[in-house]
């Protein structure tokens, strides 16, 4: 079965409750019949009908079930013109937390106030004039 090619023209003229359509990773979905039973609510649909919906559908951290669901309603793909070849995303799923990469700025804000602790520690002790 091939599907059809959509632009994001195309998408954009179906976005209200009679015909609601996404885009999501270059994937076009009409979920109108899905609008009541989506568990964020009718609005959050309404907020990206008609668009690429992939940075919202993927900021939330839907779940693999969600990510499953979405063949249901799909209709086509994005034409090449449409399709945005710059965006990446970390998927995560719901529950997970997002991998984070050490810096070295992050360990210096531990390592500094150590030394300033340190610092003041070694004055009290070795130069501070003794009141004896």
């Amino acid at each position: 079965m091939s599907l059809a090619v959509y632009s994001l023209d195309d998408v954009s003229k179906h976005n209200t409750r009679q015909s609601l359509w996404l885009a999501i990773h270059d994937k076009v979905y009409d979920i109108t019949e899905f609008i009541l039973e989506h568990p964020g609510g009718e609005e959050v649909l309404f907020d990206e009908a008609g668009k690429d919906a992939t940075e919202a559908f993927e900021d939330i951290g839907h779940s693999d079930e969600a990510h499953d669901m979405l063949e249901k309603y799909l209709i086509g793909t994005l034409d090449e013109a449409s399709q945005n070849k710059e965006r990446k995303f970390n998927v995560i799923r719901a529950g997970e937390l997002p991998e984070t990469k050490k810096s070295v700025a992050s360990s210096l804000r531990v390592i500094l106030p150590a030394l300033a602790v340190v610092g003041i520690i070694a004055y009290k002790y070795l130069f501070a004039p003794k009141s004896h």
